[in-house]
């Protein structure tokens, strides 16, 4: 349409989302990106809603959230789709991930690409915890006293940072003000880091399944990619839907529904579901240190792996060994949220102990080995054939 190119904005937009030239190739594998924006404007629209009737304060925020579900116009949807968009949020984004890591999505020329999506999870991930304080039940109390204390395992200043955290000595209307006021503004830093990522895409497209540059077979984005977009997005918000209205507390903490009572501590203090490996990672080092320092580094450790993995193929699609190793990393993946939601006890301690021990030899040992091995045997085989057809 000529009036999509005629202005400057809208030719911006038509370069985005209308003819920007996709792979032909591309599965539902890479629905992923338009799903977890999808999670994030439902985010924003419904946590704008929620702001208006919430009120941040020690002794008013857990009677704030009950009187907007049960007193709001329609204020359970809001909250219940709050709630569990953050959890699809995050399952989205672990399969992005996990695409990205199957595919090789953070080899050049996609570096700057992969690390700004490793920006955007962290972002994510200190807002979520943010938010889970909010509602301020027993879950959010503790669980915002364990966090911020592990700060206080740096050195020197430490417990003055965890005390300027708090505003106080303990989590207090202070630590409430701060959490409800970060937790409204990282959405819209999430967005702009968002949108850093969609330029740092349409640079040099999308990568493909076969891992190979096909700038001759690409077809535009619309219509062709985003129906492909809609079918997925229509059977998240049919499942949605379905959850809010009839499974809304599924994977929440039932621990969450008793105001905060900082006289009572509960028997096992957790983070929400999708924050649980790296819960694990923390506790299976006994060093306090040194369990900040892995649970951070568990975070950090994706942006090496450009470095580290050193295999020429581009992709695990024909690289048996590094598939292999691939579903190894998400069953480990997988036993890390396990042994989160356990007692820190024998035997759970000792199997968190042996998968965070995987977790980091993954990326440091077992991705550059298999890629070195992979081509050694590349070089042998053609050097082997070279000489055959001598």
């Amino acid at each position: 349409m000529r009036i999509l190119k005629s202005q400057s904005i809208l030719r911006l937009v038509n370069s985005y989302m209308i003819d920007s030239p996709q792979p032909a190739n591309l599965s539902y594998l890479w629905n992923f990106g338009s799903l977890l924006g999808t999670c994030l404007v439902l985010q924003i629209l419904t946590g704008v809603f929620l702001a208006m009737h919430y009120t941040p304060h020690v002794d008013f925020a857990f009677n704030s959230v009950e009187h907007i579900m049960r007193d709001v116009n329609a204020g359970y949807i809001l909250r219940y789709t709050h709630a569990n968009v953050a959890s699809f949020f995050f399952i989205f984004v672990y399969a992005h991930i996990a695409r990205g890591l199957f595919y090789s999505s953070y080899k050049a020329p996609r570096v700057l690409l992969w690390v700004i999506g490793v920006i955007i999870l962290i972002v994510m991930i200190a807002t979520a915890f943010l938010g889970y304080v909010l509602p301020y039940g027993q879950m959010s109390l503790w669980g915002a006293t364990v966090i911020t204390n592990l700060l206080s395992a740096i050195p020197f200043f430490g417990h003055d940072l965890v005390e300027l955290i708090w505003g106080g000595f303990s989590v207090s209307n202070a630590t409430l003000n701060r959490f409800f006021s970060l937790h409204f503004l990282l959405p819209f830093l999430l967005t702009g880091l968002v949108i850093a990522h969609l330029i740092a895409l349409h640079v040099h497209g999308s990568n493909n399944p076969n891992g190979i540059s096909n700038n001759g077979d690409r077809y535009p984005m619309h219509p062709y990619f985003t129906f492909k977009d809609l079918v997925t997005i229509f059977a998240f918000l049919l499942v949605l839907s379905i959850m809010v209205f009839f499974y809304p507390n599924v994977l929440g903490h039932s621990d969450n529904y008793i105001p905060a009572n900082p006289m009572s501590t509960p028997a096992s203090i957790v983070p929400e579901w999708y924050l649980l490996p790296f819960y694990a990672i923390l506790r299976s080092i006994p060093n306090k240190l040194l369990g900040v320092i892995a649970m951070f580094g568990s975070l950090l450790i994706f942006l090496i792996l450009p470095v580290t993995d050193l295999s020429r193929i581009r992709g695990s699609q024909f690289r048996p060994l590094m598939r292999l190793a691939h579903w190894f990393f998400i069953v480990n993946f997988f036993i890390l949220m396990w042994i989160g939601a356990c007692h820190p006890e024998s035997p759970y301690l000792e199997i968190g102990q042996a998968s965070t021990a995987f977790y980091f030899a993954w990326f440091l040992i077992l991705v550059p080995v298999i890629g070195i091995f992979e081509n050694t045997v590349f070089d042998l085989s053609t050097a082997r054939e070279t000489k055959t057809s001598k």
